[in-house]
């Protein structure tokens, strides 16, 4: 998955339906999530679309699969997770994932309905670094 700030370049030379498309690309890039891990456990709560996250560690560094059942919605999944994506759990528990989203305006360019997940997704990845930041 390209980094956050490569995306951005990208997304910034858009405008419209190619950004619906890069998000759309975006989310083709995710690491596939078995079907075992789409759970009512894994579901992120508050989504329009349903979308599921789930955490591991590897090397000491978070890494999330992740998926949804709309390709926007799973665009900006991706989107997120390229935020957060392999690194160590206290620097994401200490991260400001919507500062870092915010250049994106996603709620200018997308529907509520695509966005109101977003902010539940953020506080899930948050809790699960919190969690695996004091080791557990």
């Amino acid at each position: 998955m390209p980094s956050l700030d490569a995306i951005l370049d990208d997304y910034d030379l858009l405008d419209g339906e190619d950004r619906y498309r890069l998000l759309i690309d975006l989310g083709r890039e995710l690491e596939p999530m078995p079907d075992v891990l789409k759970r009512d456990a894994t579901m992120v709560r508050g989504c329009s679309a349903s979308v599921w996250l789930y955490p591991t560690v590897k090397d000491g560094r978070l890494h999330f699969l992740a998926d949804s059942n709309a390709a926007i919605t799973k665009g900006i999944v991706a989107l997120v997770l390229s935020a957060v994506q392999d690194k160590p759990a206290p620097q994401v528990a200490a991260m400001d994932i919507a500062a870092v989203l915010a250049p994106f305006e996603l709620s200018k360019h997308l529907s509520a309905n695509r966005t109101q997940g977003v902010p539940n997704m953020i506080a899930l990845v948050k809790q699960t670094a919190a969690r695996y930041a004091v080791g557990g």
